[in-house]
């Protein structure tokens, strides 16, 4: 599930009347669709995981010391191969958001020639521990990072995408920008767990020799904060009067989200992990979870001070 907040702003007329420079207007396209294709790359790898495909190709950055490893294809090898293959991707577009935001500065707001170096920073160091994982053998913790890293590249592009959404904010939000970014820390943190979780296989090793319950029990217990910090946003939101509509429907997007989280959750639990599509699509709802928190933050700080946004997509002088 990915969000098209363009698509949604749009259909708000005080938004629409705000106008940008064509090379911004397309940039931020180009910006939610590496952020969509960021999202499908994440179910991607959650899926190489639960095939236990992560070392189907035994060598980096090749695949049995080729391009595409005809031979030995079968669906593990598949999934391995195309995960790198759309992870290659993505460093590509990373470095074309790049070049592109430094020359076109001049059209372009000054914060975002940083922003995307720090899209290029995080593809680049993803792309290491990409290589790690499969050298060291998919060791626990270099896994849990490759995850955590994922999702902040993920995040990233998502919070530069929203700053470059049109948007008049209205002035009303308060102490919602605040609550949302606590809200979507702890669904990061809880995406850290499951990542451990994941990464040491620690349901099947509770369940069957009472090994690392620890683990799987904070991961469980992880969802307590962070569903109260969401729900405590819905109760903030529904509270606060004349709120932009554009607010709203992110947050009803962010409570159905979290329904569908702790279902697929509970789910995967009783299932032990036994129906892998569950378990892609836990992955999946997670992240998109995370993604939505990020873009009602983004924006929220930008209603805020709705009358200083516009220096937000200002040019350069």
């Amino acid at each position: 599930m990915n969000l098209d907040v363009t698509s949604l702003v749009d259909t708000f007329p005080e938004a629409s009347k705000l106008s940008q420079p064509l090379v911004q207007k397309r940039l931020r396209y180009f910006v939610w669709i590496m952020a969509a294709a960021t999202l499908f790359l994440m179910a991607l790898g959650s899926a190489t995981r639960v095939m236990n495909a992560g070392l189907s190709c035994p060598d980096w950055p090749l695949c049995y010391g080729q391009l595409l490893p005809q031979q030995q294809m079968n669906l593990q090898v598949f999934l391995e191969w195309f995960h790198r293959l759309i992870a290659s991707s993505m460093g590509f577009l990373a470095i074309a958001l790049f070049g592109v935001s430094w020359w076109q500065r001049q059209q372009l707001p000054r914060w975002l020639p940083g922003a995307s170096s720090l899209v290029l920073g995080l593809v680049v160091f993803q792309g290491i521990l990409g290589g790690l994982t499969v050298t060291e053998l998919l060791r626990f913790d270099i896994v849990t990072a490759h995850l955590g890293t994922g999702l902040l590249f993920f995040v990233t592009l998502v919070a530069i995408a929203a700053s470059l959404t049109p948007y008049q904010g209205m002035g009303t939000v308060g102490k919602l920008p605040w609550i949302s970014l606590s809200a979507a820390a702890l669904v990061y943190l809880q995406s850290l767990l499951g990542g451990l979780v994941a990464s040491q296989w620690a349901l099947h090793q509770c369940l069957n020799a009472s090994q690392l319950c620890q683990i799987m029990n904070s991961h469980i217990l992880g969802v307590v904060p962070a569903s109260l910090a969401i729900l405590f946003l819905g109760v903030s939101v529904w509270r606060t009067p004349a709120l932009h509509p554009l607010l709203r429907t992110l947050a009803n997007l962010v409570s159905l989200l979290l329904l569908s989280q702790i279902t697929l959750g509970v789910a995967t639990f009783r299932l032990h992990l036994q129906v892998e599509p569950l378990t892609v699509a836990h992955q999946f709802v997670g992240a998109a979870l995370l993604g939505t928190l990020t873009v009602f933050s983004v924006m929220a700080l930008r209603d805020m001070t709705p009358d200083c946004d516009e220096s937000l997509l200002s040019q350069e002088p």
